[in-house]
């Protein structure tokens, strides 16, 4: 960034366009010429990222990056916040990480039987440790990162910042986005370029699979680090993950997600009188079921915005009572209607069978159900937590069994042909693991274990 642009404060407000990517902690590290200073606790952007926060932080600083975490409730702890501020003998860096290192627990206890003290089970420390390590017999911090990159593997999208240097990476296979824009005559860096829109910058185009993009005094470089891999962009990216205004790879998220919807139509007609979404992430998708079946689209649920995502760790009372405020039925639109509603995906089926509850509770004459995803049957090892596979609902049920478990009318998912063949036609090659078990990458051959607490810990 250039010396008349307030780093700091830009960055606050991409967090908040990006929230919907983590709400477990936030943070922002500010770069001034090598002197560093950072704000980062548990909690969304609001709470952590305060104006007196940012007062701490000045508005003179040359560089900024920053970070929200989402993570199981489990694992939460703050010393895994990001940024990650470290200093060792070359001076310090800074660095923020999206995905998850499949050899993390080699790399880790390589490093801990060397004498390496860790803070936290983050992936972001655990990089930022190799990358120092690289950087004592580098002559520069980019050879660092390579020889670094070299070493782990898995899926990561990473920012860090040296003294001087603003560096992006992202893995061969391009598991998690990243992209690069351009705010006057500073570059900006994102997950998502939703986040260049809320501050007013260029979309400019994606960080390729297996490139490490630089920024420094001199402009904007580019380095192929890794030959890229086939490349596999999660698909939960646009199933559920980013936001319908962002572009990712190939393809606007909400044109894909409208295109999943139209191949529920066609896969899975029915007779009925209205189409609607559970929101977020199922409103697209609902729309091109619409379309495609010439049946009338409807925004039948009201929304509690301010609920977290994340529900998985809860004990069942308060999970229920959290389902309870999180949607509201608009009753007039439903009552002695035939209904279709589509949700993204199925992991549990709690939440499923809540939705269906309401809408019968609310004079509902039939509920059809159309889930815009396959059945979800396998673990994630790149950065989507998702639950294991002995709780995932789809490896328990037939599709007619859980049908009625959740109690609809009838029950359709979006099937993996459909999904490769949207997929192909928008230009996108995806990691589909998560429905098929065909793993793209390399998975973890071990779990790292704390010998300290006796407990398996998995690093997101």
């Amino acid at each position: 960034m250039d010396d008349e642009v307030d780093v700091a404060s830009i960055s606050r407000d991409a967090l908040y366009a990006l929230q919907h990517r983590g709400q477990e902690s936030a943070g922002i590290a500010v770069n001034n010429d090598g002197n560093f200073k950072s704000i980062k606790d548990v909690g969304m952007v609001s709470e952590v990222l305060t104006n007196q926060a940012m007062e701490e932080l000045g508005t003179d600083g040359k560089i900024a990056i920053a970070h929200v975490r989402y993570t199981p409730y489990q694992a939460l702890d703050r010393a895994g916040s990001q940024p990650l501020v470290i200093r060792y003998i070359q001076g310090s860096l800074a660095i923020c990480h999206n995905g998850s290192i499949t050899n993390f627990a080699e790399i880790r206890k390589n490093l801990e039987e060397g004498g390496a003290i860790f803070q936290s089970f983050s992936n972001a420390e655990l990089i930022a440790y190799v990358i120092a390590t690289e950087r004592v017999n580098s002559e520069t911090i980019e050879d660092a990162v390579k020889n670094a990159c070299n070493k782990i593997e898995g899926a990561y999208s990473f920012v860090l910042t040296s003294p001087s240097k603003l560096i992006a990476v992202r893995d061969p296979y391009g598991f998690r986005p990243l992209c690069v824009g351009k705010l006057g005559q500073s570059y900006v860096v994102s997950s998502e370029s939703c986040a260049f829109d809320s501050i007013g910058a260029q979309f400019i185009r994606h960080v390729k699979p297996g490139e490490m993009v630089v920024i420094d005094e001199d402009g904007f470089h580019s380095y192929m680090i890794e030959k890229p891999k086939k490349s596999a962009l999660c698909v939960f990216e646009y199933v559920y993950i980013a936001r319908p205004d962002s572009i990712l790879d190939c393809g606007p998220v909400h044109a894909v997600r409208k295109e999943f919807g139209k191949e529920l139509a066609r896969d899975f007609p029915v007779d009925a009188d209205l189409v609607c979404g559970v929101p977020d992430s199922g409103n697209e998708a609902a729309q091109g079921y619409a379309e495609e079946s010439g049946i009338p689209y409807s925004a039948v649920f009201v929304k509690n915005k301010y609920i977290g995502r994340n529900l998985s760790s809860m004990k069942n009372t308060k999970k229920e009572r959290l389902l309870m405020m999180r949607l509201n039925v608009l009753k007039h639109k439903v009552r002695g209607k035939k209904v279709v509603i589509i949700d993204d995906s199925i992991v549990h089926g709690s939440t499923a069978s809540h939705i269906v509850k309401l809408l019968r509770e609310a004079g509902a004459a039939e509920v059809h159900m159309r889930i815009s995803s396959p059945p979800l049957k396998y673990s994630c090892y790149y950065g989507s937590d998702l639950h294991t596979e002995k709780n995932m609902i789809a490896n328990l049920m037939t599709v007619e069994e859980l049908q009625n478990f959740v109690g609809s009318d009838s029950l359709g998912f979006l099937s993996i042909e459909s999904l490769r063949k949207i997929s192909n036609e928008n230009g996108i090659s995806v990691c589909d693991a998560c429905f098929t078990g065909n793993y793209t990458g390399p998975v973890p051959k071990e779990n790292y274990v704390d010998k300290f607490s006796k407990k398996i810990k998995l690093s997101k």
